[in-house]
């Protein structure tokens, strides 16, 4: 049986591979043996495989499609040294180049602010989506904790007892008009709500809301607001994150109130204060360009 299928039955079988999943593993497979040329795959080295990987950068291929490229190899290789007698897998080693990060778009002030504010319909559904984003917006959750949050996560000091990533718990407060938004939600929801149901946001069936639907309902509101500009549950994370660092210049705060683990997440924050910082400066400093 020959490298390649031999690939595509151990995607098939042992690991069951979705038939999405199978075939973009199997194209990148096709593509290295296209990269290699002569070079028998059974004798690729890491030079080889590194020469590769510069073939895809001078093709144009970013960093991400390189990286599951590179993933793909790498289970292959490592089929062929568990099933087919290869020493070494030379794909170990080898690291995609690193991904530029993609710094996220900044809301202003007066947009978050003005798309809230236009939430007013006093329909069920409306004062619900009012609360959550009201909510996402003053405490800086990600769309899984807004989803996942409970009723009894509110807290009597007017705090909320946050679930984040690697189910780490963090309490976050909520700002006035959060806490508003929820207390008009909240006779809603008692009628919407099934037995059993703990969700703070339920959907029409009174269940838990999906990530999917937050975003479908924001997506609805920008175009029925008519905003040019579209809204998505993240981006009024981002808003959050951004408008409390330049009103507080506190990066360790912010950090904290976002659930970031690690230091370095936040401080991309600090470009979009700095460019806003940058625009400031070039409007009203007398030596800024262009004066």
């Amino acid at each position: 049986m020959d490298a390649l299928a031999r690939f595509e039955r151990y995607l098939t079988g042992e690991r069951a591979k979705a038939p999405a999943t199978r075939a973009a593993y199997l194209a990148d497979a096709r593509l290295l043996l296209e990269l290699l040329g002569a070079t028998p795959l059974e004798q690729a080295s890491v030079r080889d495989i590194r020469a590769c990987v510069r073939q895809l950068r001078q093709r144009g291929h970013d960093a991400r499609s390189i990286a599951r490229r590179l993933s793909a190899w790498r289970a292959w290789f490592k089929l062929l040294v568990r099933d087919a007698g290869l020493s070494a897998n030379p794909v170990d080693t080898v690291r995609a180049p690193r991904a530029e990060k993609k710094l996220p778009r900044p809301v202003s002030v007066d947009a978050a602010a003005g798309f809230l504010d236009n939430l007013d319909a006093n329909e069920p559904l409306a004062l619900r989506d009012r609360a959550m984003y009201e909510l996402a917006y003053s405490s800086g959750l990600r769309v899984s904790e807004l989803v996942g949050a409970n009723l009894s996560d509110l807290q009597p000091d007017g705090t909320l007892r946050v679930l984040g990533k690697g189910s780490k718990l963090r309490v976050v407060p909520v700002g006035q008009a959060a806490h508003a938004a929820i207390a008009n939600w909240l006779p809603c929801r008692t009628v919407l709500l099934q037995a059993g149901e703990q969700a703070l946001f339920l959907n029409r069936y009174g269940r838990r809301m999906t990530t999917r639907a937050v975003q479908q309902r924001i997506a609805h509101w920008s175009d029925q607001l008519g905003l040019g500009d579209k809204l998505h549950p993240h981006r009024l994370r981002h808003a959050c994150a951004s408008h409390f660092l330049q009103g507080s210049g506190d990066l360790r705060a912010t950090q904290e109130l976002l659930g970031h683990a690690s230091i370095a997440s936040t401080q991309i924050y600090t470009h979009l204060d700095f460019e806003r910082l940058s625009a400031v400066y070039d409007q009203a400093h007398p030596r800024a360009k262009g004066k």
